[in-house]
Order: structure tokens, then C-alpha cells, then sequence
């Protein structure tokens, strides 16, 4: 403890401002600035230290075992640093909790239309490392759509910028693009900027329950053939039934009205209208059992849910193919892995014991390889993430 001690007193020294402590003989850095994160990460290159990165812990347990020398949290990079509400932008610390940046640009009317998990304590950049989203991806996008412009840091301490703080920037490279998803190995973000779209003025939820996945599946592929205005739409699973959930926006109610009796004639039934269902997924994160992320197409979504229910388990999809699926029976993922094949895959978020996770790339690719070497050639960011 002594040793480690005078590795902490020798850090702050070093980094001078930078807050630095000790904990279980790893080195907590909190920085508050990106030149911060750049000194934190320019001492850890000298002295061969491994970094973890940490926002508010709400997806851990997706990343894996970390084993940093040094842990580098980002809660300080907090706050929107810039909102131009005339361009549609805004730019934030990647520390800064995902529900604070909401309420920040809803004065103004505005939204990043993104939903990802524990919003009120999950950190933008957090959000950003693991690709998170939610059912509003099926008007607005994913991250890829929504992310216009990031600084990072590199792991030896290079502050690089990519992309703009403007919708229509074609200038440069994408390189923003690759952290999405990057589980924090190739650069700790420091902020970034979003296009943003206004919040809209009605919205009304629809929901079809039903004791066959078929029948709402059908009107899932009805829906998705429409243009009737859809925000957001789901399916859940369980040995209850299943449901079906559409939430329609539009500026008119009589628009509404029209548009949920159209929905009435898809399911050939009226739905029920009404309930607040969109914030389910948290759930099946509160049980017990393992947690697997599912893709597929959106015309096996209704097959898929059934197969889920007949192995004990319960789910919720997006109907852009993304299902979170929880199981008591760690056989039904192999079950799953079959029937998914080639077009689909299966990840596992959460173990059976409620801990370590196994969802980490254990075999990466030589261009996933090729990448990490690049950005990061001591593999001093998050190792043990990416194996191979």
C-alpha cells in the first residue's frame, strides 16, 4: 500500500490539478477537461500503466474484466458546452448523465432521439462505447445518425477532433464513427456533438395483446409497410402473451385518432390505448438469469419471440431487429445461436450469476485487430476487451 501511495502522490504530483486517489491499490483519476485526460493519458504511456475508463458503471458488466493499473472517470467531463438550437446542435461532455443533457435542450423544445438504458445515470460517452438504443431508432437512426462531430483523446495522449458542429459537414474522415461501439479501446472520448430534432408535440401509444406472436407480428410488418407517422414500436415476450407497442406522433390529434384507427384495422381489433410501456427493458436487467442481446430481421421477430418463451424466458424487440432476451437456462442461448444462423447474432450482457459478463470479442478479426494496433499499439485503453 505504501508502494501504491507513492504512486498516487507521484501521479497528482505530476499531473498537477488533476484529482487522483488511491483504491484497492489502483489509481482513480478524475479529470475535468479534455487537456486533463490527455495529461492522464500522456503519464500512463510513459510509465507502461493500463487505463480503464468508467462513467457511471450502468453497463459494467458489458465490457468484461478490466484490468487498468489506472482508472480514468469521466463524470467531471460533464455539462452541454454548447447548444445552438438555430443549427439543430449540440455539443456535450462525455461525462454528462444522458437524462441532464435531455433536460438541458428540452428547454429549448430539442432532443438527441435516442433512448439507451438508465438514462438518468448513464453517461453520454457511455452510451456512445457500448452503441446503446433504444425503440426510438426506428425513425431517428442509431448513434451513427445522430453523432456529428467528437474530440478524443489516444492513448498516448493525442487530443484528435473529428467531424463538425454543423448537420452538413462532408469534410474529413468518419473517425468519430469507429468509437461507437469500441468499448472504450481505442480512445477515451472527451466530448462530443449531436444533431438534434425537435420534441415532438403529440404522441399517443397503441398497444395489440395477443396470445400468438403471429398476429402482432403481422401487424408489425403491416406497420413497417405504412406511412403512418411511427416513432417508436416493440414487441414483448413472455409466458403472459405478447404485445405489441406503436407510438405514433403528429402535431394534430385529429391526425392521431385517424392514424390509431388504421392501426385498429391492421390487427383487425381495437388496441388498447394509453399506457406507458416503453421503459420495460430496464426490467429484464432486475431479475434474475442471464441477458443476451439478439439481432435479426424484422420478419423473425414474431418467430423469434415465440422460440423465447417456449425456452422460459421473456423479451422485449425493437422493430428494427434488436431484442434483450432474459433466460433462468443458460442452454436456451445455444438454442437461440442455432436458429438465429448467419443473419442474426446473439451476445450475451449479463451472466448467469449476475456478474462478469461473457460478451466481450474473444476472437477478433485481423481488420478489428489491424484497428487496435493502430489507435492503440500497448494496449493501454480497457485491455482485456478485445482478445486475439
Amino acid at each position: 500500500m505504501e508502494n501504491a501511495n507513492g504512486r498516487v502522490y507521484e501521479m497528482a504530483n505530476v499531473l498537477g490539478g488533476v484529482q487522483v486517489s488511491d483504491c484497492d491499490g489502483r489509481m482513480i483519476a478524475s479529470p475535468k477537461t479534455t487537456e486533463e485526460v490527455a495529461a492522464i493519458l500522456r503519464y500512463a504511456d510513459t510509465n507502461s500503466l493500463r487505463v480503464e475508463t468508467a462513467g457511471a458503471g450502468t453497463k459494467r458488466l458489458w465490457v468484461g474484466t478490466v484490468s487498468g493499473n489506472v482508472v480514468l472517470q469521466t463524470q467531471g467531463l460533464a455539462g452541454v458546452r454548447e447548444h445552438s438550437w438555430q443549427d439543430l446542435t449540440a455539443t456535450v461532455g462525455a461525462g454528462t448523465a444522458w437524462g441532464e443533457m435531455q433536460r438541458v435542450l428540452a428547454q429549448h423544445g430539442q432532443m438527441v432521439a435516442l433512448d439507451p438504458l438508465w438514462s438518468e445515470q448513464a453517461t453520454v460517452g457511455g452510451v456512445i462505447a457500448v452503441n446503446d438504443s433504444g425503440a426510438l431508432r426506428l425513425r431517428y437512426g442509431s448513434l451513427r445518425d445522430l453523432l456529428i462531430g467528437m474530440t478524443v483523446v489516444l492513448a498516448d495522449g493525442t487530443v484528435a477532433r473529428s467531424g463538425g458542429k454543423v448537420v452538413k459537414n462532408v469534410a474529413g474522415y468518419d473517425l468519430h464513427k469507429l468509437m461507437i461501439g469500441a468499448f472504450g479501446t481505442l480512445a477515451v472520448i472527451s466530448e462530443v456533438t449531436f444533431r438534434l430534432h425537435s420534441i415532438p408535440k403529440n404522441t399517443r401509444t397503441w398497444t395489440l395483446e395477443a396470445a400468438d406472436a403471429n398476429v402482432c407480428g403481422a401487424v408489425l410488418m403491416k406497420v413497417l409497410d405504412s406511412q403512418l407517422s411511427v416513432q417508436a414500436m416493440q414487441m414483448r415476450a413472455s409466458t403472459a402473451g405478447f404485445a405489441l407497442d406503436v407510438e405514433l406522433m403528429c402535431s394534430e390529434d385529429e391526425v392521431l385518432n385517424e392514424q390509431l384507427r388504421v392501426l385498429d384495422v391492421f390487427a383487425g381489433r381495437a388496441g388498447v390505448v394509453g399506457r406507458a410501456v416503453f421503459g420495460g427493458r430496464e426490467q429484464l436487467f432486475a431479475g434474475e438469469g442471464v441477458v443476451v442481446k439478439v439481432t435479426m430481421l424484422a420478419s423473425a421477430i414474431a418467430g423469434l419471440s415465440t422460440e423465447v418463451v417456449r425456452l422460459g424466458g421473456e423479451a422485449i424487440t425493437q422493430a428494427t431487429g434488436i431484442m434483450l432476451a432474459r433466460f433462468t437456462d443458460t442452454d436456451a442461448i445455444e438454442r437461440l445461436r442455432e436458429l438465429i444462423g448467419p443473419e442474426g447474432s446473439v451476445g450475451v450482457l449479463r451472466g448467469m450469476d449476475g456478474t462478469g459478463s461473457p460478451a466481450r470479442v474473444k476472437s477478433a478479426g485481423a481488420l478489428m485487430r489491424e484497428i487496435k494496433r493502430r489507435f492503440d499499439a500497448k494496449g493501454t485503453l480497457n485491455p482485456g476487451v478485445v482478445i486475439g
